[in-house]
């Protein structure tokens, strides 16, 4: 199995807000995105270079309820009260080309299994049935597209991951399971001890910035 960081996840209470955070500190606006049917929701999207890329997401208040919980925690009461403080980088998706089997072989109990799609994208990707986040939101969702992702087409914004950093109390074992299921040494990903959180360290146009 393969396994990469494919994208960092921002969640805010609108959409405008969040891609206005999003610009205040990496100086580049998100743009494109679009509508997620199966879950209500609506996002824009932003390159960070070599495959990987930044999604702003938020509740669709144009969508039909999507008759079951929203995937990444976003009706819960607890994402409800964070995102009233302001946007925040909330998760992450780690990239794979064997998501039954990955999926298998994670220690972690990522969910089901959901095929989705927005315009002309597909994917599958693992989601709680609670809609919750996994280890605190610092375990990854696993993701397979079903043709290019989006870090293949999106326009070049100057925007670089240098570094993921995750922090938890079992770091080490975030680590390890990681690692086990395909992750690569050389990811720019950091595992430090301390409470549940993370922040991406992006080099922009505008110099070194952080997202967290």
């Amino acid at each position: 199995m393969i396994l990469a960081i494919d994208h960092l996840v921002v969640a805010a209470r609108t959409l405008e807000e969040g891609a206005a955070w999003v610009e205040a500190r990496l100086h580049v606006a998100p743009g494109g995105g679009g509508r997620h049917a199966l879950m209500g929701t609506h996002n824009q999207v932003l390159s960070l270079g070599g495959g990987v890329y930044l999604e702003v997401i938020a509740v669709d208040p144009a969508a039909a309820p999507p008759g079951r919980a929203r995937w990444l925690a976003l009706d819960s009461p607890a994402m409800r009260e964070r995102l009233a403080g302001g946007p925040a980088l909330i998760h992450w998706m780690a990239r794979t080309d064997d998501i039954a089997g990955a999926a298998a072989a994670c220690p972690v109990d990522l969910g089901e299994v959901l095929a989705a799609s927005r315009g002309d994208l597909r994917w599958r990707i693992t989601v709680p049935r609670d809609g919750g986040l996994p280890v605190d939101g610092v375990f990854p969702s696993l993701i397979q597209w079903d043709g290019p992702a989006p870090s293949a087409t999106l326009p070049d914004a100057g925007c670089r991951l240098e570094a993921l950093e995750i922090a938890h109390p079992r770091a080490a074992w975030i680590a390890d399971a990681l690692r086990s299921m395909g992750m690569p040494r050389q990811a720019p990903l950091v595992a430090v001890d301390g409470a549940p959180g993370m922040v991406a360290r992006v080099h922009t146009p505008g110099g070194a910035c952080l997202v967290g």
